[in-house]
């Protein structure tokens, strides 16, 4: 008997140094654009991650467009991506992803607040959308969040995509590419349309929500056997994370967080002073859930929008492939 105790006592022990000696989790976060996505701000601010390098460790990873990070979530190389809707359906029916929605990130078109803008040249002779027929048009990738919303525009004027040519191109090169007259309109998101080198250079010929209404343009989602087997260390992270968006949200940080904006994005603070602070719905910031709730309905909206239009073969149920308890659980242990 008194063999047993002592073998029971051992075995306690070890399990204890397995536990102490366990790995943290390797957390990888996609983005898009620096600044406006999370990714690139997150463990800026020092003292606001309570979990970090214990229960996981955090990366961030670039891709051009949405399209990108599904091919790299489908080969294990991406444990959360930073999707849109069109990428999340692309992950689900044609990569056979079984993802999870798990965080909000930004809204685009929420009213109130900024809508990507598709610009033209201020001396173009495009007045209209009718006007595009037969012009260059650019975008960050093909079915991104930003593609698939200028193409319904394009089908509410009568045009097909063989009426233009529609090119990929990095972001940051696009207001140069305007200026070229390599493209004839650029789809912009936040933060290149604050530059003061757009604004003297170009105008809005519309924004996204002209053509989408409310789109969920960036939340989180993450394959759901992951998820299963990592789930305290991702509340963790999602806890952090949480600690950290709300730290810049608060409008006493603004001038802090502009310096760190400034920092990560190579531009001077006043170049981020719409960011995280509402003036308008032009010069302001996305809407950001304090609480990284996405808007399931949106989302819903938005996916039955691009099977209507033809750029899925099929639609999703979108609550089918969301968990919202782990992002909740986080909350509640801030709140």
């Amino acid at each position: 008997m008194r063999a047993i105790k002592y073998m029971l006592a051992a075995a306690i022990v070890l399990a204890g140094c397995g536990a102490a000696r366990a790995e943290p989790v390797k957390i990888r976060l996609a983005y898009i654009v620096p600044v406006s996505n999370w990714a690139t701000m997150l463990f800026q601010k020092p003292g606001l991650a309570k979990h970090l390098g214990k229960s996981y460790t955090f990366e961030a990873v670039h891709f051009q467009g949405t399209p990108q990070l599904v091919q790299a979530q489908a080969i294990n190389e991406l444990e959360i991506g930073d999707h849109g809707y069109s990428s999340l359906v692309f992950g689900i029916v044609n990569a056979g992803l079984n993802l999870r929605v798990i965080a909000d990130e930004l809204q685009d078109g929420v009213p109130g607040y900024y809508s990507n803008q598709y610009l033209v040249r201020k001396d173009s002779p495009i007045k209209t959308v009718d006007d595009l027929k037969g012009k260059i048009l650019g975008v960050n990738a093909k079915g991104s969040g930003t593609d698939i919303p200028m193409r319904a525009m394009l089908r509410k004027h009568n045009i097909s995509d063989s009426d233009v040519t529609i090119v990929e191109a990095p972001i940051p090169a696009m207001p140069a590419m305007l200026a070229d007259r390599k493209i004839d309109l650029g789809a912009l998101p936040l933060p290149f349309t604050a530059d003061p080198r757009v604004k003297a250079n170009d105008r809005i010929l519309f924004q996204q929500r002209d053509a989408a209404g409310i789109s969920p343009l960036a939340f989180w989602a993450a394959r759901a056997s992951w998820i299963a087997k990592h789930r305290a260390a991702l509340v963790d992270f999602l806890e952090d994370v949480l600690r950290q968006e709300r730290w810049y949200l608060d409008p006493a940080n603004h001038k802090e967080a502009m310096e760190i904006a400034a920092r990560v994005g190579k531009h001077p603070p006043a170049f981020y002073d719409h960011w995280l602070y509402v003036k308008d719905g032009e010069d302001g910031d996305y809407y950001r859930d304090p609480n990284g709730i996405p808007n399931l309905d949106a989302i819903q909206a938005n996916v039955e929008l691009q099977h209507k239009l033809g750029f899925a073969k099929q639609t999703i149920d979108v609550r089918k492939y969301t968990d919202l308890s782990l992002i909740k659980e986080a909350a509640a242990r801030l709140n």
